[in-house]
């Protein structure tokens, strides 16, 4: 008797033949090899940023040094999404049965001293480069979801399931344009303008304006003192 399908089998199976049935572009090849070398590139230069923050969250709060999560890639595919760790260990455990403001909650009183730097200046997303260049993620498409959260949102939004057309993004249009805090349907609208377009020219204003936005946080983080930096909503989905 043959084994049922595990959730990340099941979600490949539903979707990989949609998406593969989408019409390709040849931008898209465009789009790849732009992403190996500009993701390269930032490899590279932040280099001096990542090998502190490694040694610092090592020195702190000890192993594992990163966050390891499922998200649910293109056409359906499961891939493990990496980020600097920022909460203490074994929380996921502990925040596992929780959404909305009580996970938003919980999540801060489970986030480190030097996990609150991280995660207002945004410098905790840097290993999702090590993503891109594998392939799994884009530097610009729809932010990496959660397994269960994608069933539930495409559930609910009919059109969801067009987002794994596309690599999900370490940026994307729709916190660009609108920040965390916006509802998914709005940010799905967002989602499906950049899925429609992802033109070369919309990919490479997104990833400077990405790049402002986070050197901004980032300078606003370094004169950050040990008040609690403004809370991004990330908890909840991605």
């Amino acid at each position: 008797m043959a084994a049922a399908p595990s959730p990340s089998d099941s979600l490949n199976l539903r979707f990989s033949e949609l998406t593969e049935a989408t019409p390709a572009r040849r931008r898209d090849r465009v789009l790849r090899a732009l992403d190996i070398v500009v993701s390269a590139v930032f490899v590279l230069l932040t280099l001096p940023l990542t090998i502190p923050i490694a040694l610092l969250v090592l020195a702190t709060s000890g192993r594992p040094l990163f966050y390891r999560g499922e998200r649910v890639g293109r056409g359906g595919y499961i891939f493990e999404m990496r980020k600097f760790r920022t909460l203490r260990p074994g929380a996921e455990e502990r925040l596992g049965p929780y959404l909305g403001e009580e996970l938003v909650r919980r999540t801060r009183a489970e986030t480190t001293r030097v996990g609150a730097w991280l995660r207002a200046t945004q410098l905790d997303e840097l290993p999702q480069l090590v993503n891109v260049l594998r392939g799994d993620m884009s530097l610009v498409g729809p932010r990496p979801i959660r397994p269960r959260f994608f069933e539930e949102l495409a559930s609910e939004l009919p059109a969801y399931w067009q987002r794994l057309v596309v690599r999900p993004g370490l940026t994307g249009f729709a916190q660009v344009r609108r920040g965390y805090e916006t509802s998914m349907a709005e940010k799905l609208a967002h989602d499906l303008e950049w899925i429609a377009d992802r033109s070369v020219r919309l990919y490479l204003r997104t990833v400077a304006t990405t790049a402002l936005r986070v050197l901004g946080q980032l300078l606003r983080g370094l004169r950050y003192r040990g008040g609690r930096p403004r809370d991004r909503g990330r908890a909840e989905r991605d």
